[in-house]
């Protein structure tokens, strides 16, 4: 068992390397994009990355979660039928709404605002090999193959960025050239993937699995839905209510939010098999609690730094010409700020997760993730028309905040932790501090006062969270000889969608 945990956590740290290089090779698209295209250009960027983010849900149906559950033990059904009938599922499903797309790319080019057609027409293909990419890119995950897994997701965003370099620098192509890349890298991935999709594919049908697959996946797309509006919702209502200029901006200086979300993905993935190892162990509670608080504390020195001196570190050039974003849009660092104080509460959703999991309690998850959609939604109608972008970043804040109040209440319920609350409440009340300091001086404060505030900031942050002592309040754990107890496949975790 031993053996097998320690699998465990060299395959999260493939997948998890993978992704978090895969992340930041994408957020290098956004110095280049600011640099290059003028907001309103970069608008239209951010908006159609926002359709294709929810689109991708409807296009895989939820049956990728589906292939995950019926595969693992092949219950009903062959290997190879486990495998084909989701990839034919979501190939009909990915082939039908690509040919709507297709057949109505005018209409839709004349509705979103989109000067060159061909742009619909890329994105229709884009949805389409993605979609039919993700029960292959499963199958590598549940054969153990991570290193695979992890060489085409590298192998696809770099081509992605060598191919944006070369195609606006070189070749002039313009807007066009972001979204032929993206295909390009798309297609190629698939490419990559065959040789999966070819060894797996059967012809028979078997009714019985088809229609426990159906049962199984399609309740997974509201909460997906949900997650996925909470991340992207807030572009089409501002470009809706403001123009597209302005949701270049927004996006733009969303974007500079990569730092925290790093850390909160790199806690993730090395999160999960923490919990699922330790859960049955007899100061798993006390433990977990404590981890909170070192993660609210740790997340906020990083904020801290970030809040106080984003302007600056956003106007140091980069090594050809050009700074992190392009000066056009640093009339939208107000934002920054709120933006990665979102991501906090979006670690502190993640960490209380254990529970939920724990103790099974996934159905709880569609409507938390629905809980902080409506929010945004609400929000982003309420305030973007009085506040402009901010009224954005407050919808995002106040979404996640929401998500991690109401799974704290149902953690609570189920699983009671005593987490550190006075402590974790009191760095959260520094960092709203810090967040009153830079909105009241924005642009302002001297670097003669900045440093020191910060410095007193992340001393006080780091004796309220014990980060100094952190070693002798957590023993190393030993891990228990027992298998934990299973959690659904393909649990539905809150992701960002491409830098673009």
């Amino acid at each position: 068992m031993l053996d097998k945990i320690k699998s465990l956590s060299k395959q999260t740290l493939v997948y998890g390397t993978s992704t978090i290089v895969g992340r930041f090779l994408n957020f290098i698209l956004v110095p280049f994009y600011t640099n290059v295209f003028p907001p309103a250009e970069y608008g239209v960027v951010a908006i159609i990355f926002a359709y294709i983010a929810f689109l991708n849900i409807i296009y895989s149906l939820g049956f990728e979660a589906g292939y995950f559950r019926f595969a693992s033990s092949n219950e009903i059904g062959t290997e190879k039928q486990n495998f084909s009938h989701p990839f034919f599922t979501i190939l009909i499903n990915a082939a039908f709404l690509s040919g709507i797309i297709l057949v109505f790319s005018g209409t839709i080019t004349n509705l979103t605002g989109i000067n060159d057609p061909k742009v619909v027409t890329y994105t229709a293909f884009i949805l389409f090999f993605d979609a039919i990419s993700l029960v292959p890119f499963a199958n590598l995950r549940l054969k153990n193959k991570a290193k695979a897994f992890a060489a085409i997701k590298i192998t696809n965003i770099v081509i992605n960025v060598g191919l944006n370099l070369l195609l606006i620098l070189v070749f002039k192509f313009g807007l066009v050239a972001v979204f032929l890349s993206n295909l390009a890298a798309s297609v190629v991935t698939f490419l990559l993937l065959l040789p999966v999709v070819i060894k797996n594919l059967s012809l028979n049908f078997n009714k019985e699995l088809f229609r426990e697959l159906v049962k199984f996946s399609l309740p997974y797309l509201p909460a997906g839905l949900a997650s996925i509006i909470v991340q992207v919702i807030d572009k089409p209502i501002m470009q809706y209510l403001t123009d597209i200029k302005t949701v270049g901006i927004y996006n733009a200086n969303y974007k500079l939010g990569i730092f925290m979300m790093l850390i909160v993905s790199m806690f993730e993935y090395a999160w999960r098999p923490f919990f699922l190892n330790n859960a049955r162990e007899p100061n798993a509670k006390p433990l977990f609690a404590k981890v909170m608080t070192l993660f609210v504390g740790a997340s906020s020195l990083v904020f801290i730094i970030l809040t106080f001196f984003i302007d600056k570190i956003v106007e140091i050039p980069l090594p050809h010409k050009g700074h992190i974003i392009g000066e056009k849009y640093w009339q939208g660092l107000i934002i920054v700020p709120t933006v990665l104080f979102s991501y906090i509460f979006l670690g502190i959703y993640t960490n209380l997760m254990a529970g939920i999991y724990i103790e099974k309690k996934t159905k709880y998850l569609p409507f938390i993730t629905g809980l902080g959609a409506v929010l945004n939604i609400i929000v982003c109608f309420a305030l973007i028309p009085v506040a402009g972008i901010m009224g954005g970043a407050a919808a995002t804040l106040i979404s996640y905040v929401s998500m991690a109040v109401y799974i704290y209440i149902i953690v609570q319920k189920y699983y009671r932790v005593e987490y550190e609350i006075p402590r974790v409440l009191g760095i959260i009340a520094i960092d709203a501090i810090a967040i009153a300091i830079f909105y009241i001086s924005f642009g302002h404060l001297d670097l003669l006062y900045r440093i020191p505030l910060a410095v007193i900031f992340c001393a006080v942050i780091i004796y309220i969270s014990g980060i100094y002592k952190a070693k002798n309040l957590i023993d190393k754990q030993e891990i228990p000889n027992s298998k934990p107890d299973s959690i659904d496949p393909d649990p539905i975790m809150i992701d960002d969608i491409p830098a673009n």
